[in-house]
């Protein structure tokens, strides 16, 4: 690879980490080509950008930037997988892969300027994604009205109950 191509790579590589929020570093040594295969496209239906990188051109790319603690991280067979918007979604799968494939190691990863162990990576998978953030806070948005509207209705379903019951007595003391 000639000088032009490697300034291309960390160029390419410094723009697409720019604004990540959390990044997941792994070693697939020993991986099959099919379980590589079936490990990108899961990434890729998540939206998750997955990457083999040469650690010097990734060291380059980092150099000078917030994720330069990465650094340390970056040593024999490397991959790294982020989510452009979800801190979680990247660990998550990884995790998920791992538990069924011995040969992927999760090393470590990146998020909000801490650098990460493989510990430290599983704990943010257990965290909630985007999605489920959102459903939690509309479930909350929710909540309040469809409460307030069932407060409404119990009066009046209330009162309607006891009219009725009052009826059915009365007619079973006429009769």
């Amino acid at each position: 690879m000639n000088r032009t191509d490697k300034s291309v790579v960390i160029d390419r590589l410094r723009d697409s980490l720019a604004n990540v929020p959390a990044v997941v570093v792994v070693d697939f040594q020993g991986l099959k080509v099919e379980h590589t295969d079936k490990l990108r496209s899961q990434l890729r239906q998540a939206g998750v950008h997955y990457e083999v990188v040469k650690n010097t051109l990734a060291k380059a790319a980092l150099a000078g930037t917030p994720k330069a603690s990465l650094e340390k991280l970056l040593k024999g067979n490397t991959a790294i997988a982020f989510h452009p918007e979800d801190p979680s979604t990247a660990a998550k799968i990884m995790r998920d892969f791992a538990k069924d494939n011995d040969k992927l190691k999760i090393r470590g990863g990146w998020v909000d300027g801490t650098v990460l162990d493989a510990a430290g990576v599983q704990v943010l998978s257990t965290l909630p994604g985007k999605d489920e953030l959102r459903a939690r806070l509309l479930s909350v948005f929710n909540g309040v009205p469809t409460k307030f509207v069932r407060t409404l209705n119990a009066a009046s379903s209330t009162f309607v109950q006891l009219l009725t019951a009052r009826t059915q007595q009365l007619e079973s003391d006429a009769a």
